[in-house]
């Protein structure tokens, strides 16, 4: 493949449905829509982990959060482990970022040559109080949901300067005699739930369809996901007006991260740059958005684990669908295949996006786990071409045929017919780790940060805040009964 440049776009809580590309019926996304037709969509891409923190930390890493130890949102990445930035600047590419990063920020060396208007965890800890795993405090998300609709936030503005931070990138960098990278990062549509009021205007009244198991009489009866619902203070479920009024103002964001990213593409075609430059668009994770009576990501059902991924560019088939599995460990020897610079030689769990996209689809497993709020143990997740398999630390396994049940509504790990199946998920799982090592580790380190900040009464006393502040914005902490 010849090396070109790489535009890597990532957006924050990206609910893999919900665009054009992918199929929605209503969502306008005009310009993903225009990507992916230009390139190839990846049907079956999944996050390694489905909360923004670890799942960050994964994806500059290219390993797996078990590898890495970055296992919530108190435990940002700090550097210590390469990342692909790393590796491009080392050998004398230019590799900036542009916008949220959820880093750990500070002192910090992320690998990156520039770091524009970086968002990082706050004050280099992130949420401490997510690390507290045994009887924890729970959170209150209801009042987020009873303010949806339209309107600013901050989130909105700090968008816009990221798509004029990357338009003057671009600008600057258009005539680089070698291939660069940056790693452009929106934040939208992640919470809040407030979309600019045309955009939001634009969907009050659609006809949308309600998410999967969003009433308590069909709620899916497993123990993990009844406590999910606890810790969010969300067991009473949620009515179709909440359920209708979030969607408006998801979409409204949505089709609001479509505009900035729209203004991005014009301008890399302006500047006569897209036939040397491949694009890549993905997000960091889903969103349940009421689906099994959850808003927020966390789970590993698709609306949370699953992601959009399209790319585009020289060398990159058009109009093409790939149903290989794949995940965000891919980024890694992607962005370093892209550019033609020298892969490292330690074994990673990913592999090049670009040969996947050329290539007969084929079977493939992937893997994603969590180890973070809302959860008293591990969980960790296979995706096959057809199958799906969550395995919970403690608590009873789940398998899907996502073929024949794209919803994820009927459970089979418990049908004879599909015993042998069940056994060998679990043992290509356990050839790879020890779920209940990896979960005992990972709330060992909880707990050992806990008391580097002071200890659980602090950490409680301290509390929490919804959302990362962008740059200069000071967070509002609350504390959680």
């Amino acid at each position: 493949m010849q090396a070109k440049n790489f535009l890597f776009i990532l957006s924050d809580q990206h609910h893999r449905l919900f665009s054009g590309a992918y199929g929605h019926p209503t969502v306008q996304t005009p310009h993903l829509d225009a990507l992916a037709a230009r390139g190839t969509r990846f049907q079956n891409a999944y996050t390694n982990c489905p909360i923004c923190v670890p799942e960050r930390a994964s994806l500059a890493t290219g390993r797996y959060v078990h590898q890495i130890g970055f296992w919530d949102n108190g435990h940002p990445y700090d550097g210590s482990v390469p990342s692909w930035h790393h590796h491009l600047r080392g050998q004398g590419y230019t590799c900036d970022s542009i916008g949220k990063l959820h880093f750990k920020g500070r002192e910090s060396d992320h690998g990156f040559c520039r770091e524009v208007e970086p968002l990082h965890v706050y004050d280099g800890t992130g949420d401490v109080l997510g690390c507290i795993r045994d009887n924890p405090p729970f959170r209150d998300k209801i009042g987020e949901l009873s303010r949806a609709g339209g309107g600013d936030s901050t989130y909105l503005q700090y968008d816009a300067r990221c798509a004029e931070h990357a338009q003057r990138w671009l600008a600057d960098h258009q005539n680089d005699d070698k291939p660069w990278a940056v790693f452009l990062n929106f934040v939208c549509p992640h919470p809040p739930y407030i979309a600019p009021p045309d955009l939001y205007e634009r969907y009050e009244t659609a006809d949308v369809a309600l998410p999967p198991q969003y009433t308590k009489d069909t709620w899916p009866k497993h123990p993990v996901l009844d406590y999910f619902r606890r810790f969010f203070s969300m067991e009473d479920g949620h009515d179709e007006e909440t359920l209708r009024r979030v969607a408006a103002a998801y979409m409204g964001t949505t089709t609001y991260l479509d505009q900035q990213i729209g203004a991005v593409l014009d301008a890399l075609d302006g500047l006569g740059l897209s036939d040397s430059t491949r694009v890549i668009y993905s997000s960091d994770h889903g969103e349940c958005l009421g689906a099994r009576g959850l808003f927020g990501k966390f789970t590993m059902y698709d609306e949370a684990a699953a992601v959009p991924l399209i790319a585009a560019g020289p060398d990159v088939p058009e109009g093409h669908v790939v149903e290989t599995p794949v995940s965000l460990v891919d980024i890694f020897p992607t962005a370093l295949e892209c550019v033609g610079a020298d892969t490292p030689e330690a074994e990673l769990p990913g592999r090049s996006l670009w040969l996947t996209a050329n290539e007969d689809d084929a079977e493939r497993t992937v893997l994603s786990e969590y180890h973070a709020l809302g959860t008293e143990h591990a969980c960790f997740m296979l995706r096959r071409r057809r199958y799906k398999y969550i395995y919970y630390v403690g608590a009873p396994s789940q398998l899907f045929d996502l073929r024949e049940d794209p919803d994820e509504l009927n459970d089979l790990s418990t049908s004879s017919a599909h015993r042998t199946l069940v056994a060998d998920f679990e043992r290509e799982l356990r050839s790879t780790l020890d779920p209940e090592a990896i979960d005992a580790r990972a709330r060992a380190d909880q707990r050992a940060t806990v008391e580097r900040c002071g200890g659980e009464d602090a950490v409680r006393a301290k509390g929490a805040f919804d959302h990362s502040p962008t740059p200069g914005e000071q967070p509002a902490f609350r504390t959680h009964p």
